[in-house]
């Protein structure tokens, strides 16, 4: 699983893992980093200014980049398309308002704006079509790269949880799910796109659909009292997954079994700053959670659930992703 929590006031402004969950880059102050998740080194750095966005597609030498507009030429209407092997810019896009969400395939480019999203042939960007959108302030939207199931997700209200469904290569909507009766605040689709989390500005109640029939399938409470969801994210699995992640403002990260041999599937096995390392029963799943933090910390946990549903919890991991300096070649 690959997730990111979500702070104000730390030196890191974006955070994203790739689509394969092999690699992540980081947005801070003075540049973008990119880092290999297995094993934890810098593998790409440059420094040129403030970003609010980073993108990569997969482990190619392509990256989507936005600039935070600290500076003129990093205004956050203009998306970049840059080289990492060359080390300059291939394409640029502007647009009459700020980039709110970029998210790429091996054949399409997503940019969401406020009022619109676009989807571009990601090696020709020809506009394939422009969607319009209810008021997205916060540019909220999920994206399956997966070539069988290619959707992508939008808020369809701006007073309730309702979510379109719009399938890039066919470039038809899909269909629209009703999922809650607050606006959303969090999205994301399982790694192959058959199902999607959501989570409503409430932050209390977390479901599950099944896309191919826009039907519930899971949900699960988080907790009795209001919380900001920032972030969601599916254990991966080549069928139906098997774990949800959700971080959010109580501190906590929260991971919800979906249909797992265990007592009680809706039991919220919930991640605090406390390790708990013993466990008395056999395991009944082993997962790694790989979490970046916005203070600038990498952290991987090893957790055990057993079939009475207690969890083990370990730091593997911790990386200072602000202090990583990057391997230099011998000559």
């Amino acid at each position: 699983m690959r997730m990111a929590t979500q702070s104000s006031s730390h030196p890191i402004i974006c955070a994203s893992f790739n689509q394969d969950n092999s690699c992540f880059a980081i947005g801070t102050r003075d540049g973008f980093k990119i880092f290999d998740c297995n094993t934890g080194k810098l593998l790409y750095e440059k420094v040129i200014g403030a970003f609010v966005i980073v993108e990569m597609l997969y482990r190619s030498s392509l990256l989507a980049i936005v600039g935070a507009g600290e500076q003129p030429s990093l205004s956050p209407r203009r998306l970049c398309l840059f080289n990492t092997v060359s080390g300059t810019a291939l394409r640029e896009l502007n647009f009459l308002t700020s980039i709110l969400a970029v998210r790429v395939s091996r054949k399409r480019l997503i940019v969401v704006l406020q009022e619109q999203a676009y989807i571009y042939d990601v090696n020709s960007l020809e506009i394939k079509r422009i969607i319009d959108t209810v008021p997205n302030l916060k540019g909220l939207c999920a994206f399956s790269a997966n070539s069988e199931n290619p959707y992508l997700a939008l808020p369809a209200s701006v007073t309730k949880g309702s979510v379109l469904v719009y399938n890039v290569i066919d470039l038809q909507s899909h269909c629209e799910i009703h999922a809650h009766c607050s606006p959303l605040a969090a999205l994301a689709f399982s790694s192959n796109g058959m199902y999607i989390a959501t989570a409503s500005e409430q932050g209390t109640i977390i479901r599950v659909h099944l896309i191919s029939e826009a039907t519930k399938s899971y949900s699960f409470r988080r907790g009795t009292y209001p919380s900001t969801i920032f972030s969601l994210s599916f254990g991966p699995s080549a069928d139906r997954p098997d774990i949800l992640l959700a971080t959010s403002s109580s501190g906590s990260l929260h991971i919800f079994p979906l249909g797992l041999d265990l007592n009680d599937s809706q039991t919220v096995i919930r991640k605090t700053d406390k390790a708990n390392t013993s466990m008395s029963e056999p395991v009944a799943l082993r997962a790694t959670v790989s979490v970046i933090s916005f203070s600038g910390y990498f952290q991987e946990y090893g957790l055990r659930v057993n079939h009475k549903n207690e969890a083990a919890w370990s730091l593997e991991h911790e990386l200072n992703l602000l202090t990583a300096v990057a391997e230099k070649s011998s000559t």
